[in-house]
């Protein structure tokens, strides 16, 4: 008895950590191409789906599927989303990851024939007025957190490409985009770019307080049950739910016009680059920590000021783009045209910024980590605003059921992980049980998602 007690719950912590430490990333090309794959799945996906299996009946007011044939037709529904969109994604993160060039050239080849094809035919519908592209932004959304639940748990695995995995200090691996990809995307449906500034302090701290709960939550969990943390990601004690509660504070501390936001942004974003160049850059990536909680967390505080910015930026993207009422009028091809724009931009000041001022680094959240986040996830829903070229159908069933429960399935997915590695050691496992693992994992969280949606049950904190 005493031996089982004394058995550490987590024997390869060290091992683990090492195997998702000292990386360097991989390549802007490379990030380009699993960019354009994730969404280019979905697209297809969208266009060759013919079924209209009565989504209407999935009620506004989120009340539950009613009767058996419902249910059958939905979670088919579901099932065949997964293996179109989850299984294709798996593949290409594992197996097949050193075709991602050549498939990414496949799928932008194959749709680009279909919607030639589509206009030959003269099926292509005319552009319509619409309010916005939030159909899109809402798939954006959902791609940010599949990807990041399928990274999660994958990185832990040897049939995962290390170069995906998050860099130790300078470059970037598809993974370092995570976090700035949900600042990003909460930035631009957020109450600010609608400009709803009728939040009242309570109501802020309600809001923030469900990420400070799980920040402490995932410091407990992972100090109780011995679980490898990196301490060179954020720090000591710090962690991603803390980031995005401090960002949150800020931005209710500093209330700003989101016609503002952006130059607001942009200028946080030069001054913090102009202290990292003064020296604040060689005792982030330094090995150098002092006593006080900032010094054991160094990376994760001193970050928040470039994650800050980003999510002012992301703010003023999303009023102009999609919530600013002069916008309702304009025509979907003009505010496609900008979202292409925007990518190919932001993207090209990622690339002069990464050769001329400072390489790309998550872990200090600099410029160049900043206009790549935002070029990739630009990239990401200019690429799904294709679907609305040959269609203006709503969106798949896994998306809407993933929507629904966006941070309930992140919670999830997260304990998920954590189940799976202190029950399985993954370092040794074959890449065929590997896989085989990561599937069960994802097919086990789509259907919770879908079996939540179908339920009316939705975790809502705000």
């Amino acid at each position: 008895m005493e031996g089982l007690l004394d058995k550490p719950l987590n024997p390869n912590k060290l091992l683990k950590e090492q195997f998702v430490s000292n990386l360097t990333g991989s390549s802007l090309l490379e990030i380009a191409a699993l960019s354009t794959i994730v969404p280019a799945v979905v697209v297809l996906r969208k266009w060759s789906s013919r079924d209209n299996i009565r989504r209407d009946s999935v009620k506004k007011n989120d009340d539950a599927l009613a009767g058996h044939k419902d249910g059958v037709y939905y979670f088919s529904a579901l099932v065949i989303d997964f293996l179109t969109v989850v299984l294709p994604i798996l593949l290409i993160f594992t197996i097949l990851a050193e075709w991602a060039y050549i498939c990414a050239i496949s799928l932008v080849a194959v749709i680009s024939i279909y919607i030639l094809f589509k206009r030959s035919q003269s099926h292509l519908k005319a552009q319509q007025h619409l309010p916005s592209l939030r159909a899109d932004i809402s798939s954006y959304r959902v791609s940010v957190v599949l990807v990041t639940c399928v990274s999660i748990l994958a990185v832990d695995f040897k049939i995962f490409p290390r170069r995906y995995a998050k860099a130790e200090t300078y470059g970037s691996g598809i993974m370092d985009l995570g976090v700035g990809s949900f600042v990003v995307a909460n930035a631009l449906v957020s109450r600010q770019a609608r400009n709803i500034t009728s939040l009242r302090w309570k109501a802020a701290l309600k809001s923030i307080s469900p990420l400070v709960f799980l920040g402490f939550a995932r410091l407990i969990s992972t100090s109780g049950v011995d679980y490898q943390v990196h301490v060179g990601e954020y720090g000591v004690h710090w962690n991603f739910f803390f980031t995005l509660a401090a960002v949150s504070i800020l931005t209710s501390i500093i209330r700003i016009h989101p016609k503002y936001c952006g130059i607001v942004g942009m200028l946080v974003l030069a001054g913090y680059q102009v202290w990292l160049n003064f020296g604040l850059n060689k005792y982030l990536t330094s090995d150098e920590r002092s006593g006080d909680i900032i010094g054991q967390n160094k990376e994760g505080v001193y970050s928040i000021f470039g994650y800050w910015g980003m999510y002012l930026i992301g703010v003023s993207l999303g009023y102009f783009l999609f919530h600013d009422l002069s916008s309702k009028g304009k025509i979907r091809s003009t505010q496609v045209v900008k979202v292409w724009v925007l990518a190919a931009s932001f993207w090209i000041l990622a690339i002069i910024l990464d050769s001329y001022v400072e390489r790309v680094s998550r872990r200090m959240c600099n410029f160049a980590y900043v206009m790549l986040v935002f070029g990739q996830n630009f990239q990401v829903i200019s690429i799904l605003t294709l679907a609305g070229s040959i269609s203006h159908d709503k969106n798949l069933v896994l998306e809407e059921a993933f929507n629904q429960n966006m941070l309930g399935v992140f919670i999830v997915a997260n304990i998920l992980t954590g189940l799976v590695n202190l029950s399985v050691d993954t370092l040794s496992a074959s890449p065929l049980a590997a896989f085989m693992i990561l599937v069960a994992y994802t097919f086990t969280l789509c259907m919770l998602a879908g079996l939540a949606q179908f339920s009316g049950v939705r975790i809502k904190f705000w």
